[in-house]
């Protein structure tokens, strides 16, 4: 599925960027702090939940001002000019009536104008939102040093090359996110505004109050929250559904503001997202299986990673990097479509498969690294094969955990495989060479790994 960007002027001349995807009645998602239409499309922390919000709707989102493919040079960074720029995107898709999604800080966004354009909103769903800012609860002196802390530390640190002021916020919004998640979650951060304006942002979030608004919606409205959401505390996503009328509340059982796609969460999230959106029996994006007991299948499961990434990034820049990134993507997703793969999952800088056939996802392999040496990338491929289970939360099982490990192991260029592999794959005429006996991180016993020998 692919995006279409545009962009379009908010009345003080602020250009805004917005994207249209998808097929069906039209649902529009109101901007997140600091979000990049271009980044986000494509990386391990939105791209399911932006697959799932356009599966069957016409989806439409903007970059915030201040931020993204949006004009970073904006002088009105007030709430009320959040609330416009929403006005302004939706007249300028030619969106009569539509469904509104509204997660963080988005959700006092959605709220403000549901409430004043009644007509116009279809239904409500919030995520992980509120509807008074830090500033507006009931903070003690200690609570309140610590939002200047927070303040300060985006002006110190947000712009640095060195990850470690921005962990303090990828830790908060994501807490059980693997280490690749994180790491790409820095990056973004760093690419979608600069410091000063982050810090601006992130004042104005702490100053919203949208209480008497929230009370004059009227669009029927369904409110989720995680339980243990460290960035947003629970409670005032409970408060927030108790101050719109008639709202539903369903509690997530997760510690991330932004739901990851493996945990159990994501899935009830879907559920209870389609049940609203009147979408009957879907399993959600990316689901494998369309039952809810996991199943057994035998599969090959291959590992992608881009060799070196941290250094590439370093040496490129982060624009440069996100247009490699998204090459990247592009490549392999063709592949995968050429040689019948399954895409799983995106880890930031690499992707894992399934595939029916071993024979398959080596050609596949092959074809990758081919299309990744005419854009000047080194990769590297892991391959096993072995009994997966499948179940509405994705893959897993030692097969899953062999694979990651065996493309640990391999190096620049290098399709590595199992015994395993090797022995589906007789008489196929694809060559291989013992690289060597292997203790994998995890994993029971001593294992042969295979070098795939070109023979092109």
């Amino acid at each position: 599925m692919e995006q279409l960007i545009r962009f379009c002027s908010a009345p003080d001349k602020t250009q805004i960027a917005f994207s249209v995807a998808g097929e069906g009645p039209p649902l529009v998602k109101t901007a997140t702090f600091l979000s990049h239409l271009e980044a986000d499309w494509n990386s391990p922390i939105w791209r399911h939940l932006l697959l799932a919000l356009s599966k069957h709707h016409t989806l439409v989102r903007y970059d915030e001002r201040g931020s993204g493919l949006s004009d970073w040079r904006a002088a009105d960074l007030s709430f009320d000019s959040w609330v416009g720029d929403l006005e302004t995107v939706v007249d300028a898709a030619g969106l009569e009536k539509f469904d509104l999604y509204g997660q963080s800080q988005g959700g006092p966004v959605a709220v403000a104008y549901a409430a004043r354009h009644p007509e116009r909103v279809s239904r409500l769903i919030l995520l992980g939102s509120y509807a008074r800012g830090w500033l507006n609860r009931d903070l003690d002196a200690a609570q309140r040093e610590e939002e200047e802390m927070i303040i300060a530390l985006m002006r110190v640190g947000w712009g640095r090359e060195n990850p470690a002021f921005r962990r303090f916020f990828t830790a908060q919004l994501m807490p059980n996110a693997t280490p690749d998640q994180m790491q790409f979650f820095d990056e973004l951060m760093r690419l979608s505004a600069e410091p000063e304006v982050a810090a601006k942002l992130e004042r104005e979030m702490h100053r919203t109050d949208v209480q008497e608004l929230a009370a004059k919606i009227s669009a029927p409205t369904l409110v989720m929250h995680a339980r243990d959401d460290a960035s947003v505390p629970f409670e005032e996503g409970r408060r927030l559904a108790a101050l719109i009328p008639n709202a539903r509340f369903i509690p997530l059982n997760s510690k991330n503001h932004i739901l990851t796609e493996m945990e159990p969460a994501w899935e009830r999230f879907l559920k209870e997202l389609y049940t609203f959106l009147e979408i009957e029996s879907e399993s959600g994006p990316g689901s494998l299986s369309a039952s809810t007991l996991p199943r057994r299948v035998l599969v090959g499961v291959l590992f992608t990673d881009i060799v070196a990434s941290t250094e590439l990034i370093a040496e490129k820049g982060d624009q440069e990097w996100l247009r490699i990134l998204g090459e990247h993507n592009a490549v392999v997703r063709k592949e995968l479509e050429r040689f019948n793969g399954k895409e799983v999952e995106t880890t930031g800088d690499g992707f894992i498969a399934t595939f029916e056939n071993v024979t398959g996802a080596i050609n596949c392999a092959k074809a990758i690294i081919k299309g990744m040496a005419e854009l000047g990338i080194a990769i590297r491929c892991g391959l096993h094969s072995g009994e997966i289970e499948f179940s509405e939360r994705g893959i897993g099982g030692i097969g899953v955990h062999t694979a990651a490990r065996v493309v640990a192991a391999a190096g620049p260029n290098e399709i590595l495989v199992t015994s395993t592999v090797r022995d589906l794959a007789a008489g196929s005429g694809v060559l291989f060479q013992e690289r060597g006996v292997f203790n994998l991180k995890g994993i029971p016993g001593e294992r042969i790994l295979y070098r795939v020998l070109s023979t092109d």
